[in-house]
């Protein structure tokens, strides 16, 4: 019975190392999500009385979260009450921010990125045509990019990555 648990324990690890994550950014259609392939989905969504809410996805039901919510009450509460803070004297040097950024780039490189379109339209039909070569350019060499005449403005992003590609980002030299 216990080499059964720890059998599924650790095809439940293997699982959430190599499930997909995928962030999907489309404006047109107004999809703002961040999902964990089979587990969990958190998507940005507007609403009638508050401004923004999320709505998280996970094991087959539903919740929705107001995050302005809780900013507006903690600046409220911090309004009313200000209290005095002990700073550190530990300053960050040079040499902390270039670890930082490092390790941020190797992060950022374990991305795929599977779609990204821009699509813009200046509302100046002369300024839209002396952006047309460079938006030529762009779509051959280095991603999808447009000019429309049509008052129309796009991005469309959809990012992949694996949480086993971030781990090993941190851990290689």
């Amino acid at each position: 019975m216990l080499w059964i648990v720890l059998a599924l324990l650790a095809l439940l690890i293997f699982y959430l190392l190599f499930v997909p994550l995928i962030l999907v950014v489309d404006t047109d259609q107004r999809m703002f999500y961040f999902q964990m392939k089979g587990l969990a989905k958190a998507s940005i969504e507007t609403d009638q009385s508050e401004l923004v809410r999320i709505r998280l996805d996970a094991l087959f039901t539903h919740f929705y979260f107001y995050p302005l919510r809780s900013i507006i009450k903690r600046d409220k509460k911090t309004k009313e009450k200000k209290a005095i803070v002990k700073k550190r004297n530990r300053r960050k040097g040079p040499d902390d921010w270039l670890r930082y950024g490092k390790i941020g780039k190797k992060i950022l490189h374990t991305f795929q990125v599977r779609k990204f379109m821009v699509s813009i339209d200046t509302g100046d039909c002369i300024q839209n045509a002396q952006l047309y070569p460079v938006a030529a350019f762009v779509d051959r060499y280095l991603f999808d990019f447009q000019v429309n005449y049509q008052d129309r403005n796009y991005v469309g992003l959809h990012l992949v990555n694996r949480p086993v590609h971030i781990i090993k980002a941190f851990i290689n030299p």
